[in-house]
């Protein structure tokens, strides 16, 4: 008796149970405020219906900008994710890119295209080196429009073949009497793939170190 006596005494005694503290204010919560409010406001100056929908607006268009926020969160995990196995997909893969700048491997060759809105009395791509200096200049004549590929052997204008590493590459367009710079495409070998970070879209990673964002891929070889 005495043992259960002692029992019934510590229940009684005991702390009571702590409760999660709250920082957030939901509906509820707001609506219960609200009412206490108006039981206790001046009967001479009672508060204007106006400052009332003011309140209830402000807090429906908190709840709701919190809401729509975590709607754009969700939105931009599940593309971001997308778009990770989309890039992954593209490991062990060439494919066709809008860039400059192509890798020379050791007795390899670069291959590319340009992209031609109209026909051209001639098309020349220009080779140079890291120093800037023009190595080679490929003809390619008169061409309709469409996409015209070329591919560089890898040899300077001497026919001597070039040292492996990254060369400029830059495509021109003669018209008549006007010259033009066009978009370089290049062929790429896809190594890995980097995913962005804060926003930021994916990298391919090329070999030589290079690297390529994902939105400027055009075409899968």
């Amino acid at each position: 008796m005495n043992d259960i006596g002692s029992l019934d005494d510590a229940r009684l005694f005991a702390p009571p149970p702590q409760q999660e503290s709250r920082t957030d204010l939901g509906q509820e919560d707001f609506l219960t405020l609200m009412i206490t409010q108006f039981r206790n406001q001046d009967p001479f100056e009672p508060m204007d219906n106006g400052e009332f929908l003011g309140q209830l607006a402000q807090f429906s268009t908190v709840s709701g900008i919190s809401s729509l926020n975590e709607g754009f969160a969700s939105l931009s995990s599940s593309l971001q994710n997308e778009q990770a196995l989309q890039a992954a997909n593209l490991v062990g893969h060439r494919v066709l890119a809008s860039s400059d700048v192509g890798y020379l491997a050791e007795d390899g060759s670069i291959s590319g295209a340009v992209e031609l809105g109209s026909s051209a009395s001639s098309v020349q791509v220009e080779i140079a080196d890291s120093t800037g200096q023009l190595i080679r200049r490929i003809d390619l004549g008169a061409q309709q429009s469409g996409l015209v590929r070329f591919t560089w052997d890898g040899r300077d204008s001497n026919g001597d073949v070039a040292d492996s590493g990254h060369y400029s590459i830059v495509t021109r367009v003669n018209r008549g009497a006007n010259v033009e710079n066009a978009e370089t495409l290049l062929e790429a070998s896809i190594e890995s793939v980097s995913l962005g970070r804060f926003g930021q879209g994916m990298t391919l990673n090329l070999p030589g170190g290079g690297k390529l964002p994902l939105s400027q891929v055009r075409q899968i070889i």
